[in-house]
């Protein structure tokens, strides 16, 4: 399999890497040879904040749902600042 890329910075900024690649495909349920198909991959990196140590999307979609559960627990047993109040 023979594969080359190249690699440049987008108009938006983001790194874009273009691989070109063959993928092999064999015909389900039939003996025949592997049909050969040129294809292409793009890979984005975007550097906007979210990547590297920060943790990423998956981070920032745990501290929501943590910050939901937090809002909801408090709704139900109080957030405690208005506990001297009453």
């Amino acid at each position: 399999m023979e594969s080359k890329g190249t690699e440049r910075i987008n108009e938006q900024g983001a790194v874009e890497t273009k691989v070109e690649t063959v993928d092999y495909q064999s015909p389900a349920g039939e003996d025949k040879d592997p049909r050969l198909e040129k294809v292409g991959v793009v890979h984005l990196r975007r550097d906007d904040g979210r990547s590297g140590n920060k943790g990423g999307v998956l981070a920032g979609a745990a501290a929501a749902v943590a910050n939901t559960f937090k809002s909801a627990k408090n709704a139900i047993v109080g957030s405690g600042k208005d506990d001297a109040a009453k």
